[in-house]
């Protein structure tokens, strides 16, 4: 058994590339977002500063124009693009586009890569998942999904309504999980189809995602059958594919953010004095600073196992299981800490902690709540112990 954390000189140059175009390029941007949300005029000028930095994309493919770093070198590289909230927007490797592009990179047909894979990859356009219903519809039990689609000569009808879709305002298309029968199909659904109506977004507490959290309407919504995305009734198969690793990349992006968060913290326990003393030689103080570099290093070391079984050819279910919950959890404790040590100005987003702290906060419910992959761990030890 080989075991090596080495990381490989092209992975740490990139590294370090990414690194210097967020401290010089990215994060002055962030004053544009106090107090508010992420609009697509300051993704746009994100993206063209991501597209001239030569780190564009480092989990794409060359072929797309990416870098071409397999899972395991994208989980450091995306870990320090994660370090700016904004950092993911600027290269495109933020959600939901991220977990569209491999998707689509995996199964879409040479058409619907000339029509959506490649414009995607350029950062032309922004794309969204659409699977998450009102209740009683499909939340984290996708087999309650009740958005239908019924086939009508050389197209298919779709009828429904999904809420929460992360990015549906301003996105150039869909891929849409409906039901077929007994099974769910995919379909690409451009923006501009007059079946597909996006409505109000949800006010929720995070702000940093351009397009907002949606509902969206699909009344008699037409799609060619070419525009079905894989094969027909293989819509739940296809949602692992994007789903597992789009747990990973979560957690690659939020593992940035809350070493953000701890670096923020850090500085100011070493400048601020209390008590006679530096906060950061107060033994309550040192407390969370240690159990903070206890999380991150764990997290890293967790998420770097699940990114090398997925390179050498698992499924990935169990192994991203695992790390989401582990990984969410520990995120959203060093962010709290984090917060708790920079004391008032913790909870401002002038030091970025308060839109961190609100952002991060959602990281334990989407891609499956802890609670569902606890449920599918446990079900996987049962089976076992039963065999």
């Amino acid at each position: 058994m080989t075991i090596d954390f080495t990381i490989p000189d092209e992975v740490a140059e990139q590294q370090d590339r990414i690194r210097r175009f967020i401290a010089e390029q990215v994060i002055p941007l962030e004053e544009r977002v106090i107090g508010r949300s992420v609009d697509d005029a300051l993704t746009a000028e994100l993206r063209r500063r991501g597209r001239a930095s030569g780190v564009w994309a480092p989990q794409l493919s060359a072929e797309l124009g990416g870098g071409g770093f397999d899972l395991l070198s994208s989980s450091i590289l995306l870990e320090e693009a994660g370090y700016s909230l904004l950092g993911p927007l600027a290269l495109n490797c933020a959600a939901p586009d991220e977990g569209n592009l491999h998707l689509l990179d995996t199964v879409a047909t040479p058409e619907q890569r000339t029509r959506f894979l490649e414009p995607l990859a350029r950062g032309d356009v922004r794309s969204c998942f659409a699977m998450t219903e009102p209740p009683p519809g499909a939340g984290s039990d996708p087999s309650a999904l009740r958005t239908q689609a019924r086939p009508d000569g050389n197209e298919w009808v779709i009828n429904g309504e999904k809420w929460l879709i992360t990015g549906a305002d301003g996105a150039g298309f869909a891929i849409v999980m409906a039901r077929t029968g007994e099974h769910a199909t995919m379909f690409l659904v451009d923006a501009d189809n007059p079946g597909m109506v996006v409505g109000e977004h949800a006010h929720t507490i995070d702000a940093s995602m351009p397009g907002g959290h949606c509902r969206v309407t699909f009344t008699e919504c037409r799609v060619s059958v070419d525009d079905v995305l894989g094969e027909v009734h293989q819509g739940f198969r296809y949602a692992q594919v994007r789903l597992a690793p789009a747990r990973l990349t979560h957690c690659m992006r939020w593992l940035g953010a809350a070493r953000r968060a701890h670096d923020i913290a850090v500085r100011h326990a070493v400048r601020r004095e209390a008590f006679g003393s530096r906060l950061a030689d107060l033994g309550m103080a040192q407390q969370l600073i240690a159990d903070n570099e206890i999380d991150l290093h764990a997290s890293r070391l967790l998420l770097w196992q699940a990114c090398w079984a997925i390179v050498q050819g698992s499924r990935g279910g169990q192994e991203s299981s695992l790390a989401k919950v582990a990984i969410s959890e520990a995120v959203n404790r060093v962010v709290d800490r984090a917060v708790q040590l920079a004391g008032g100005m913790g909870t401002s987003e002038e030091t970025i902690l308060g839109r961190i702290y609100a952002d991060v906060r959602a990281f334990r419910i989407y891609d499956g709540a802890s609670e569902v992959h606890r449920m599918s761990l446990a079900k996987r030890v049962a089976r076992r112990a039963t065999a």
